[in-house]
């Protein structure tokens, strides 16, 4: 009974999360499965962000409650943010809950899995759920294990955990805790590593990335210690191509900016959340800068990279979010001209300061303003996808599509590309031959099964 299923809700800090779990769980000899119904535990990790990613998380567990009651081996736990959250209350709604783990523990997953399968082996009942959501310092460090096969490619990195942002929308501060960065060289130590093991590209992670070591590290001759990471991993032989989420648009400092333009293995993509166009928004959202600013700051990076492409996170309805308010979204949402977007309709978060305040938006007006937006982006995706039929784009070669018909990989504007291809271009960078697009992939031809090393 070590079969270990590991659902994920939420973001890639989620995805990078669980596969610390899973490799942990492996190299303690617990099996990690791909298939729900073949496990012996599931553990959910769970998102807060938004009510309705809880919600999934609840329904799903509370569907599983009638195997546990099936089946008195199996193992059900609950990990990350809203285990953070919600903690021991969790129980009152969940009574069938074996393990509840917050964000700061997850290193301790697999010794209350021991202790949890010994009890069971004997036939001993648990006293009580195990909960455990208290902070621990040094917790950023220790993501740093991965599950990397002999065709793994991408990587995620978690270089900063925590936010000291007090957007007042947000939940993140609370189930993640205080900004807390790594060491520099340990960072570089763990992506030398892998790209030592044929990982061709990693993402940098962090809930602010861009205030990675603000209060750690020195500038010297005034590079924020960000800049100086992605200085230090531009140096590592094998590594092709860099990227980074989420940042914050105050964190886009002048030597972040002047950086697209040096570092060539920088990828000219930028994750820019904006959440709202309107300025009196912005101010009652705490977000400290305006649409004069951000759509500045997005100049500047298209001046230094006219390739430059850009996603932004979007919440519609938030508070007292007038028809005007939201004139001045979709006008910011135009002008930025968008490649993606992640558009949110505002969701009350428990605790935070926006959920007190009056002037709630109707539900349907938020989805009346949410469709608006969706399918401006689903025009700007078609047309910036077809605008790129005839061109040849560098892919980094991925692996198979889903069904198995033709290989896939990306471009450095982040853009899925298909083509026909075998195993042996694993890991390549493959100059293609754009023939056509969608609204969200590009289908090509390869040139030339090139290598750049």
């Amino acid at each position: 009974m070590n079969r270990v299923f590991i659902k994920t809700y939420g973001c890639q800090m989620n995805e990078r999360d669980s596969e610390e779990v899973a490799a942990l769980l492996q190299a303690r000899g617990y099996q990690i499965v791909h298939d729900e119904n073949d496990c012996d535990i599931m553990l959910l990790n769970t998102c807060s962000v938004r009510d309705l990613a809880e919600q999934k998380a609840l329904g799903k567990a509370g569907h599983l409650a009638a195997r546990t009651r099936r089946q008195p081996a199996f193992i059900l736990g609950l990990i990350g943010c809203m285990a953070q959250n919600r903690g021991a209350e969790l129980i009152d709604r969940l009574p069938d809950l074996d393990l509840i783990v917050g964000t700061q523990k997850f290193h301790r997953v697999p010794d209350y899995l021991d202790h949890l399968r010994a009890a069971r082996e004997a036939g001993l009942p648990v006293a009580q759920t195990i909960v455990d959501v208290a902070e621990e310092a040094g917790s950023q460090n220790i993501i740093r294990d991965h599950l990397v096969g002999e065709r793994t490619v991408t990587a995620f990195i978690s270089i900063q955990q925590g936010c000291d942002m007090s957007c007042s929308f947000c939940i993140v501060p609370r189930t993640r805790g205080d900004e807390r960065s790594r060491p520099l060289d340990d960072i570089v130590a763990e992506c030398r590593e892998l790209a030592g093991r044929g990982v061709r590209e990693v993402t940098l992670l962090g809930q602010i990335v861009t205030s990675y070591g603000r209060r750690e590290l020195a500038r010297p001759g005034g590079r924020t210690p960000f800049v100086q990471l992605l200085e230090r991993l531009q140096e590592i032989d094998g590594l092709a191509r860099l990227r980074f989420t989420s940042p914050h648009p105050c964190g886009f400092k002048p030597d972040l900016v002047e950086a697209y333009g040096r570092l060539p293995k920088l990828c000219p993509y930028v994750h820019l959340p904006v959440q709202s166009g309107s300025n009196r928004i912005l101010r009652a959202m705490n977000r400290p800068y305006t649409r004069e600013r951000y759509l500045e700051l997005v100049a500047a990076l298209r001046a230094v990279r006219l390739d430059m492409h850009f996603s932004t996170d979007i919440i519609v309805g938030f508070p007292d979010e007038t028809a005007e308010d939201f004139d001045q979204t979709r006008e910011l949402f135009e002008a930025a001209d968008y490649d993606m977007a992640y558009i949110f309709k505002y969701s009350t978060r428990s605790g935070t300061p926006a959920a007190a305040l009056p002037a709630q938006v109707p539900e349907e007006v938020k989805e009346e303003r949410n469709q608006l937006l969706l399918r401006l982006l689903e025009r700007n995706s078609r047309r910036r996808n077809q605008a790129l039929v005839g061109t040849v784009q560098e892919v980094l070669v991925e692996g198979p599509d889903r069904k198995g018909l033709r290989y896939l990989g990306r471009t450095p504007g982040n853009r899925t590309v298909h083509f026909v291809g075998s195993a042996s271009l694993i890991g390549r960078l493959l100059p293609v031959r754009i023939e056509r697009s969608t609204t969200s992939v590009l289908y090509g031809t390869p040139l030339e099964a090139r290598v750049e090393s």
